[in-house]
C-alpha cells in the first residue's frame, strides 16, 4: 500500500483553512480571558484590592483564589502549584487574579485598576545560588554499576571539569489557548491546546469541584507542542474554565506571545559535573557524573526529566563503572517543564563531552574513541541501569555515513582549509543517539481508540493521541487504511476526545504513534473477526458442500474475499450494508499496553524502554574567528526508523528536530535580569532558527532494510525525538573549528549554546594563552 501521503491538515495548513481554537466560531456572549500575574520573583501578598476593576464597563468578573469552588491546585504530579496566588509569590509570571470581559482592551483597563501591596523577599534566581543555600525541590538520586572511585584510581588517565547547558523556550506557533463552553448544570466543553487532554480534564474537574464525566475536552490541533503543552496547558484550561464557570458564558484566554514566555517553564537549564577515567588507547573504565537542573518554583515533571537524563547519560556507549548522581534545585522561575528530548539532551551533550575531550586528550580523531566505546552487539551491551541493548543498530549507521558523509575526505580538507586560512576556520563533528522508547513512568505506556465504521464503507477513527503537526492522525489514517485493505479516502480521523477515548496518557515520549496506532489496530482486528465470520456464515449459507472459515477472509483493495475460494468476493462498501442488515456491530473500542517493560524507580533497574532507536549526524561548520558568526555548511543524518508507516512525514520529523536542536545548541539563548524578569521574551530577543541556520547541504537518510522486530505497528519505530539530539554534532563542529584556532594544541572552553558571544571568547581565551605561552618562552 502507498505511505507517501500527504499530512491530512498539509492543504490547510497552506490555506489558512485549518481550524485552530483561536479560529472557533462561538457567538455573541463570547467573553475574552486574561491573567493578570506577579511582577515579583518571590514576595508576599499583604492586602489586594479589586473592587474598582469589577466595576470597568464590559467587564463581567474578577476572580482571586477566594473564588475557586475547588482545589487550588494544578500541580500534574506534586500538588505544589496554585492555580491562583494565596499569600505567596514564587516568580515573575505567577497567576493571581482572573479577569472575563467582553474586549481584551476592557480586560487591560481593568488590571491596570487592581491594587496590590507586596512584601519583597530575596529570590533565587541562578542554580549556583540555589546548590549555595540547599534549595532542593526533592531527594538526590543515584544509579550505579560497579566501582566507580576504585576505577577512577586505576585508571591511568582521568580527566575532571564541568558543563553547562542552557534552557530553551517551546516557541510553539499557537500560544497557549482554551475556549470553554459551559453546558447543562456543571457540564464544561473545553477546547484546549493540550497534549494531555485527560490530565487537563482531570485537573479542571478538581478546581472546580465537579466530576470528571462533567468535563469533556477536544482537541482537534495544536499549533506545535515540543513538550510545551504536556502540563502547562492545564493552566490556561484551568483559568478558562474557572472564568467560563462564573460566568456561565463562553469564555477564550490566549496568551500574547510575550506574555507565554513569562509566564511558562522551559527547557532545564544543568550544571553537569564529571570524571573520566580511560587507558591509552581511548577505551573508557569509569565516568561519574552529576547532574544539576533547575526545576524552577514547582515541580512539575522535573524528576521524570531528570530521570531521563540519567538513563541517557551513558548515550551510545558501554561504560563498566558508572556512577550518576542527579539533583533538582528550586529557583524562583517559573516552573521548568518537558521540552522535546524530556533530559536525553542534557544527559547525552555530557557524555559527547566526555568522548570529545578524551579524543583530544589522546589526540585522537573523536569517532575513533566513539567507535571503540559503542555497545557492543553480543557483549558489552548491557546499560548502567540493567537494560540489555538488543538490535543495536550503532555499527550499521556508523559504517554507512562514515562513507555517505566522505568523512575521511573531507576531515584531511578542513584540516588543509584551516593551515590556509586565518580568520575563517572550519570544524567537523559526528555524534550518535541511543534512544530509549517509552514513558519511564511504566504505567503510562497504554492507549486507546475507538473505530466506529458506517454502512457506506467509511471509517471514523477516533484515537487518544493529540495532533500538534508532527502527523500522527495521517498515520492513524494510513494503519486504518492498511488494517482495513480500503483506500486512504475512505478514512477520517476524527479530534482526539475524552468523551470517545477516556483515561489516555500525554502525547509525549515519541509514543504517540507506536500506542496509538497498536490501540487502532486492536479495534479494527475486533471488527474483522466479527465480518469475516459473519461473511464466512453468509457464504456457507449459499454453499454449504464448500464452506468458508473466518481465517481465510481477507481484506484488500477496497474487497472482502475468501482466499480459498476466490468467486467468494463482495465490495468493502457492501459487505458493511450487509453486515447491518444481519445486526453485526460495526464498533468497537481498542486498547494497548506495552508489553514486556519494567522499571524500579528505587533500584534504578529494569527494563524501561521497549526499544532503542538510534541515529547519527556528520555536521560541518566555518566560524569567523573576528565575529564569532558561525556557518553550519553541510549535515549528514542518517536514522533508524524500521519500516517507516510514512517516510516524508519522517523525514519533516528528522529535519524539524535536528534544526530545533541546532537551536538549542547555538542560538537560543535565555537570560534573566537580576530580579527575575525575562530578558528574551519576544522574537526580538529570542532568536530561534531561520532560514539562514539550515545547513546549505542538508542530507537526510533513513535507514533501509532494518525493521523493527519487537512488535511494534509495523514494525516503525518513533521519530519525534530522537533527531533533536543529533545537532549536538553541530555544538561540537563548532568546538572543533574553534579548537582550529590552537592548531587543536590548546582545548576550547566551552558550554552550550554555542552563541556568538560564547564561540569569541572562547577563542580569545585560545589567544591569550598562546600569547602567554610565547612570552613565557
Amino acid at each position: 500500500m502507498e505511505t507517501q501521503i500527504p499530512h491530512d491538515s498539509a492543504i490547510g495548513h497552506v490555506t489558512g483553512e485549518a481550524i485552530y481554537i483561536d479560529d472557533i466560531l462561538v457567538n455573541e456572549q463570547l467573553l475574552i480571558g486574561k491573567v493578570v500575574y506577579s511582577q515579583y520573583a518571590h514576595a508576599r501578598i499583604k492586602s489586594f484590592d479589586l473592587s474598582e476593576a469589577k466595576k470597568v464597563n464590559g467587564v463581567h468578573v474578577v476572580l482571586c483564589y477566594k473564588d475557586i469552588p475547588g482545589h487550588n491546585q494544578m500541580g500534574p504530579v506534586i500538588k505544589d502549584e496554585p492555580v491562583l496566588a494565596e499569600q505567596d509569590i514564587t516568580f515573575i509570571g505567577q497567576a493571581m487574579f482572573l479577569i472575563a470581559a467582553e474586549t481584551e482592551e476592557k480586560c487591560r483597563e481593568a488590571e491596570k485598576l487592581i491594587k496590590v501591596e507586596y512584601e519583597p523577599l530575596d529570590a533565587i534566581l541562578t542554580l549556583d545560588e540555589a546548590i549555595e543555600k540547599n534549595s532542593l525541590l526533592g531527594p538526590p538520586r543515584e544509579m550505579k554499576r560497579g566501582d566507580v572511585d576504585i576505577a577512577l584510581k586505576s585508571s591511568k588517565h582521568v580527566l575532571r571539569g564541568e558543563l553547562r547547558t542552557g534552557a530553551q523556550e517551546h516557541w510553539y506557533l499557537e500560544t497557549q489557548t482554551c475556549l470553554c463552553v459551559p453546558g447543562e448544570g456543571n457540564e464544561i466543553n473545553v477546547f484546549s491546546s493540550t497534549q494531555h487532554p485527560t490530565e487537563t480534564q482531570t485537573l479542571i474537574a478538581e478546581v472546580l469541584g465537579i466530576k470528571r464525566n462533567e468535563v469533556v475536552v477536544e482537541v482537534r490541533r495544536m499549533g506545535g507542542g515540543f513538550g510545551g503543552k504536556e502540563t502547562q496547558a492545564n493552566h490556561v484550561a484551568c483559568w478558562t474554565a474557572l472564568l467560563c464557570n462564573v460566568t456561565k458564558r463562553p469564555v477564550k484566554i490566549r496568551l500574547f506571545r510575550d506574555d507565554d514566555m513569562i509566564m511558562t517553564g522551559k527547557r532545564h537549564r544543568y550544571l553537569t559535573k564529571y570524571e573520566a577515567g580511560f587507558d591509552d588507547e581511548g577505551l573508557i573504565d569509569a565516568v561519574k557524573l552529576e547532574f544539576n537542573s533547575d526545576g524552577g518554583a514547582a515541580t512539575d515533571l522535573s524528576f521524570a526529566i531528570m530521570e531521563r537524563t540519567m538513563l541517557h547519560a551513558d548515550n551510545s556507549y558501554y561504560i563498566p563503572n558508572m556512577s550518576v548522581t542527579a539533583l533538582v534545585w528550586k529557583t524562583n522561575l517559573p516552573p521548568n517543564t518537558a521540552m522535546r528530548g524530556f533530559g536525553g539532551p542534557q544527559g547525552m551533550a555530557s557524555m559527547e563531552t566526555v568522548i570529545d575531550r578524551v579524543a583530544r586528550y589522546l589526540k585522537k580523531d573523536p569517532i575513533e574513541i566513539r567507535r571503540k566505546n559503542f555497545y557492543g552487539l553480543n557483549d558489552r551491551n548491557i546499560t548502567h541501569y540493567g537494560q540489555t541493548v538488543e538490535n543495536n543498530r550503532l555499527y550499521i549507521i556508523y559504517d554507512q555515513i562514515l562513507k555517505s558523509a566522505d568523512y575521511e575526505k573531507r576531515r584531511k580538507e578542513i584540516s588543509d582549509f584551516n593551515t590556509q586560512n586565518e580568520f575563517f576556520k572550519k570544524g567537523l563533528a559526528l555524534t550518535p543517539v541511543k534512544f530509549g522508547i517509552s514513558f519511564t513512568t511504566t504505567f503510562l505506556n497504554q492507549a486507546g481508540a475507538l473505530v466506529n465504521v458506517y454502512t457506506d464503507g467509511t471509517i471514523l477513527v477516533n484515537h487518544g493521541g493529540t495532533e500538534m503537526g508532527q502527523g500522527l492522525n495521517t498515520k492513524m489514517q494510513f494503519i486504518a487504511a492498511a488494517e482495513f485493505g480500503i483506500s486512504i479516502d475512505r478514512v477520517k480521523v476524527n479530534a482526539t476526545n475524552t468523551s470517545k477515548v477516556p483515561n489516555t496518557s500525554a502525547t509525549a515520549a515519541s509514543s504517540g504513534s507506536d500506542m496509538n496506532g497498536m490501540a487502532v489496530k486492536n479495534a479494527i482486528d475486533i471488527i474483522k473477526e466479527r465480518i469475516s465470520k459473519e461473511l464466512a456464515q453468509l457464504w456457507n449459507e449459499k454453499d454449504v458442500n464448500h464452506p468458508s472459515v473466518p481465517s481465510s477472509i481477507i481484506f484488500k483493495d477496497n474487497f472482502i474475499f475468501d482466499s480459498d475460494h476466490p468467486d467468494r468476493r463482495i465490495s468493502f462498501a457492501n459487505a458493511m450494508k450487509q453486515m447491518n442488515l444481519r445486526q453485526v456491530s460495526l464498533s468497537s473500542a481498542g486498547f494497548y499496553k506495552t508489553p514486556t517493560i519494567g522499571w524500579d524507580k528505587i533500584k534504578g533497574q529494569g527494563k524501561p524502554f521497549f526499544y532503542y532507536s538510534f541515529g547519527m549526524a556528520a555536521s560541518e561548520v566555518m566560524i569567523d574567528i573576528l565575529t564569532g558568526q558561525y556557518t553550519l555548511l553541510r549535515s549528514d543524518i542518517l536514522q533508524d526508523v524500521g519500516d517507516s508507516i510514512n517516510p516524508e512525514i519522517d523525514l519533516g520529523q528528522i529535519e524539524g528536530g535536528f534544526i530545533q536542536g541546532v537551536g538549542w545548541c547555538t542560538t537560543e539563548e535565555i537570560k534573566w535580569d537580576t530580579k527575575g524578569n525575562l530578558m528574551t521574551h519576544s522574537p526580538d530577543t529570542y532568536k530561534i532558527p531561520t532560514v539562514q541556520d539550515i545547513p546549505k547541504d542538508f542530507r537526510v537518510k533513513l535507514t533501509e532494510g532494518v525493521p523493527n522486530p519487537v512488535g511494534t505497528i509495523r514494525r516503525s519505530k518513533a521519530i519525534g525525538e530522537p533527531p533533536f539530539m543529533l545537532a549536538i554534532s553541530v555544538w561540537l563542529a563548532i568546538k572543533d573549528a574553534i579548537s582550529a584556532v590552537g592548531n587543536h594544541k590548546i582545548e576550547p572552553e566551552f558550554s552550550l549554546p554555542a552563541t556568538n558571544e560564547t564561540i569569541l571568547l572562547s577563542i580569545e581565551k585560545i589567544k591569550t594563552f598562546k600569547v602567554l605561552k610565547t612570552l613565557k618562552v
